[in-house]
């Protein structure tokens, strides 16, 4: 059953009259649900949806920083220019765990718990363990342990004490998810599937998604001393050991697979949207002035300077419906019959966001052709938007998006992530293969690395072509645009022989980037720029931003020398819990330097959270 069909019938349980004997009790409204009116497979879709939005919404502004993405807006443009000033999304993520996911896995835990719906269990600690863990990564610190009592104004707790409670409870989610429900008092609790949306009720990729997450995670820590992870060390062999035991093949992944009906069930406690479309589509893929990067262009379609373009590239970068002229550069890739262009990377290493650049695409109805109305910028229009169509939500006649509804010559591709019905990518094997790749090459296990980065790179290019396939069984036209057409076998071996480089000359940084167009928009992104310094041999075509670089009152916030590290809380958090704010402080990395108000400083962005640091 899809998520939103289960997120209705769970939301209908709760929003259903509680069932009173006593009508006549005026303290208890009957129109009014209680925690206790949903049950525990109720619960479990409501905190999936939100989880993964959540999760989701966050990464579509955490990947701007790393230099793939550009959006001309505060938020997003801020990110990918290092303005720290600028929003983030740091209310979704905080109010929508705590509200939404975080306030149900005590009540799912202990009525799981007391059914014998160990799987049920499992979840919950799980959301815990998968909510705290991203809050962590953004704040550093943040409510834990006090989090969902009576006190108005709960204390913060130290990242390191957060790190390792999620580690404890991932822990225990693997013990539940490892052991078969039980009936109690003769009654036989209720299956995993009735409830869950994400694996079908599989408790054998629940347990494969906990391992990664925890192989994820304890390699985070890539900065502090070798020694056992319950000590908060650097543990290769623990890391090693969950991933024999995560992900296998790509039939394991995690996969939230959306619809694009324009349901009627709506997200409740967030932005009214519909329910079952992807979390990207409704930050990225409906949005317009969206761009890929040179950066991430370059890695595309001559990775390491190899000479042989990934496959995915067609997938990954849009196209647009267009017609050469005399004045189209030599550089710009065709369709075989001519009829579509593909865009060109925006190059965040020059001045071209200084000068205006680059101008949002229009479209001449008349001239049947493209422009930008601004004399000195026409030349923008080799660079082509992200967006993409939408048949429920927008009421277009296929997913391709048109800068004119009227004309099917002002069509653009959209990318692969960000349609309404991508597939959200919550755990998979190619992240696997490239943790496993990670780690090996840092303990000189070269062609153990070399094998896993290959192999994580054709997982990747196999997870594509499926959803490819998927795209073109559903409207068969689509195979007239390059960005949906299957990738051949044969361009397929010629990269993964000779794109990818040997084993001789594999390198950290090719391991690393090969991550990160696998996993664009993924909160590991950022996280694996913070643990590495932003390092150029690292991350392929990758530096600062010209415009951080030459634009002197960014470094207010970031100066020259630092890095985006963390978020800096929410705005409530800042007004009415400023107080435990500025306690925590002694135990923040960092913090003393930026004195008693660190929480509020206008570099506050640049202190790392406890697993970026050297701090025990």
């Amino acid at each position: 059953m899809k998520l939103h069909k289960k997120l209705i019938l769970g939301l209908a349980a709760c929003l259903s009259f509680s069932a009173c004997s006593d009508w006549l009790d005026v303290n208890t409204n009957p129109n009014t649900p209680v925690a206790t009116d949903a049950e525990f497979h109720q619960r479990v879709p409501w905190m999936q949806f939100y989880m993964e939005h959540i999760y989701h919404i966050v990464a579509s502004n955490t990947s701007f920083y790393c230099g793939h993405f550009y959006r001309n807006n505060a938020r997003e443009g801020g990110a990918a220019n290092w303005n720290l000033s600028a929003s983030t999304r740091a209310a979704n993520a905080q109010q929508w765990f705590y509200t939404s996911v975080g306030s149900n896995c005590s009540i799912l835990y202990d009525q799981a718990m007391a059914a014998g719906a160990y799987h049920y269990a499992g979840v919950a600690k799980f959301m815990r363990a998968y909510g705290f863990m991203m809050l962590a990564d953004l704040f550093g610190e943040v409510p834990y342990t006090d989090a969902f009592g009576d006190n108005p104004s709960p204390v913060y707790d130290t990242g390191k004490t957060i790190f390792l409670g999620c580690v404890a409870d991932i822990d225990e989610a693997i013990e539940l998810f490892s052991v078969p429900q039980e009936t109690v008092n003769g009654v036989t609790p209720k299956t995993l599937a009735e409830g869950d949306s994400w694996n079908g009720g599989d408790a054998d990729k629940w347990l494969k998604m906990c391992y990664l997450l925890k192989a994820r995670w304890l390699n985070h820590l890539v900065k502090k001393a070798p020694g056992s992870y319950l000590d908060g060390k650097y543990d290769a062999d623990e890391i090693l050991r969950c991933l024999a035991n995560a992900q296998q093949s790509n039939a394991d992944n995690t996969l939230v697979r959306h619809t694009d009906t324009n349901t009627s069930s709506h997200d409740v406690l967030g932005w009214n949207e519909p329910v079952d479309y992807s979390a990207l589509y409704s930050c990225i893929g409906m949005n317009s002035n969206i761009y890929m990067t040179k950066c991430y262009y370059d890695n595309l379609t001559n990775f390491a300077n190899n000479g042989v373009e990934d496959p995915r590239a067609d997938k990954y970068i849009p196209w647009i419906r267009s017609t050469r002229s005399a004045n189209t550069p030599a550089e710009i890739k065709w369709s075989e019959d001519g009829l579509w262009r593909r865009s060109m990377g925006v190059d965040l290493q020059t001045n071209i966001i200084s000068q205006s650049g680059p101008y949002a695409l229009s479209f001449d109805a008349d001239e049947q052709n493209w422009y930008c109305d601004s004399e000195a910028r026409e030349g923008d229009t080799i660079y082509v938007w992200l967006t993409c169509g939408s048949t429920g939500y927008g009421g277009n006649v296929d997913i391709l998006y048109r800068r004119n509804a009227s004309y099917d010559t002002s069509a653009m591709s959209g990318v692969f992530y960000d349609r309404a019905t991508s597939p959200s990518v919550l755990a998979s094997y190619a992240e696997a293969c490239f943790i496993k790749a990670e780690v090996l090459f840092r303990q000189g296990d070269r062609d153990g690395a070399y094998n896993a980065y290959r192999e994580g790179v054709k997982a990747n290019i196999d997870f594509v072509n499926d959803q490819l396939g998927v795209w073109l069984s559903e409207d068969a036209s689509l195979a007239a645009c390059p960005s949906f057409t299957q990738m051949e076998q044969s361009d397929i071996d010629n990269f993964l022989n000779n794109g990818l480089g040997t084993s001789a000359d594999l390198t950290l940084g090719k391991i690393m980037t090969q991550k990160l167009l696998a996993m664009p928009f993924s909160n590991e992104n950022w996280n694996d720029m913070r643990r590495y310094d932003y390092d150029t041999d690292v991350f392929l075509n990758w530096d600062k931003p010209y415009y951080y670089r030459n634009t002197p009152e960014l470094y207010t916030y970031c100066p020259e020398g630092e890095y985006p590290r963390r978020w800096k809380q929410a705005s409530y958090e800042l007004n009415y819990n400023s107080k435990n704010l500025q306690a925590i402080g002694a135990q923040v990395p960092g913090a003393e330097a930026l004195g008693a108000n660190w929480y509020n400083s206008d570099q506050i962005c640049t202190l790392p959270v406890w697993w970026d640091s050297d701090q025990e």
